[in-house]
């Protein structure tokens, strides 16, 4: 099978140091130098999420999995739960949320706008929520939430503040402790630059002391932490080499620095835009609160969207992915995260997207939209 060129929402490219990593051979869970590697993975965890807490490892499952342990934990009968959402995966968090049995508030915003913190504030007053949920960044529309404004008013009501990162850990700033957040969780397939299966989870420290227990045995968080501890007490096998290519991720992760790594994000993602742009793709999104990590524009009218990004990927070894809710069919999701978040993976989709659309007969311009990529990086800080 040829190697395909990821730059849809994820998973993103995998580099080559990460990939060796995985292909480590295996150790046992228990194992004192397996369980070293895991302290370290769990430090650089502790980084990128701007968090102090014990409690902060990879779930074992996607980021879907950090989700259902995040809503498991703090979502119960009897307790209120206002979910703010503005996209496919805030709705994701509410359908766990319903089924936990909790009582729970939807707070939906227009899909492809951001969480409006006024009517957030108003919604808070009205039903006095033990949990509010929101994902920072709308894997389906490309927008950013104010989680700092969204926290903010959640410590004012003291509500425990669920934050879903799956796109946005390693890519912009996530403030776990500023925040005051009972629970951020994220993906290792995106901006992390690690392959899909596990969910890093950060737990506010005393979270757990007075909570019953778990409806779910496997994502009881409590039992985990056991075996996270000094008494390092078995609850289930570790991916092992999952945590390998997860902590070799993150350690490039901290070679490169936060800082530089959020820079190169904003870098992609704007010289993306402007190269799609030039070739006649506009954002499908009319709002400043743009991740860097993801543009969301729409195909040209009159054309099968998916033909086209099945020509994409079987003629130029590139995968997009198409629109999600409301926005199926109607949206193309590019990605520019973890190792696609480089100019040069940039330049490739652009050119390549640009040659599809003249096979298909819509005019692009390949060396100028490649020219205003290029520009577009060079210019952003």
């Amino acid at each position: 099978m040829s190697e395909v060129l990821l730059m849809g929402p994820g998973p993103s490219p995998v580099s080559h140091r990460v990939r060796t990593a995985m292909a480590r051979p295996l150790l046992g869970h228990l194992d004192p130098r397996f369980l070293a590697e895991l302290d370290r993975l769990q430090d650089d965890l502790r980084l990128v999420f701007g968090s102090s807490a014990a409690l902060t490892f990879p779930v074992s499952g996607t980021g879907s999995a950090a989700m259902e342990a995040a809503v498991t934990s703090l979502c119960r009968p009897g307790r209120r739960v206002l979910v703010l959402s503005c996209g496919v995966f805030g709705e994701r968090i509410a359908a766990m949320v319903r089924r936990s049995g909790a009582d729970l508030t939807l707070a939906s915003f227009p899909f492809g706008s951001p969480v409006d913190v006024d009517v957030a504030r108003r919604r808070m007053a009205e039903v006095a929520p033990d949990v509010v949920a929101v994902v920072q960044a709308e894997t389906s529309t490309g927008v950013a939430s104010d989680v700092d404004a969204i926290a903010a008013l959640a410590r004012e009501h003291g509500a425990d503040l669920i934050v879903d990162t799956v796109t946005s850990l390693g890519g912009m700033p996530v403030r776990a402790d500023d925040w005051g957040a009972a629970i951020v969780y994220s993906g290792s397939q995106k901006c992390l630059g690690a392959p899909p299966g596990l969910g890093p989870v950060t737990v506010r420290d005393g979270l757990l002391k007075d909570q019953p227990e778990s409806r779910s045995w496997y994502f009881d968080l409590g039992l985990i932490s056991q075996y996270l501890g000094s008494e390092r007490l078995y609850h289930h096998t570790a991916p092992i080499s999952m945590i390998f290519a997860l902590a070799e991720a993150l350690r490039g992760l901290r070679e490169e620095g936060l800082d530089e790594r959020f820079r190169r994000h904003r870098k992609a993602g704007a010289a993306m835009r402007a190269g799609l742009a030039e070739l006649g793709l506009r954002s499908r999104v009319e709002t400043a609160d743009l991740l860097p990590s993801l543009t969301v524009v729409t195909p040209p009218e009159g054309f099968d969207e998916a033909e086209l990004r099945r020509d994409l990927l079987f003629a130029e070894g590139i995968e997009i992915a198409g629109g999600l809710g409301p926005w199926r069919g109607q949206a193309w999701r590019i990605g520019t995260m973890g190792e696609g978040a480089n100019l040069q993976p940039v330049l490739r989709t652009v050119a390549a997207i640009g040659r599809v659309l003249a096979r298909h007969g819509v005019a692009s311009a390949v060396p100028q939209a490649a020219a205003a990529a290029a520009k577009a990086w060079t210019q952003t800080a």
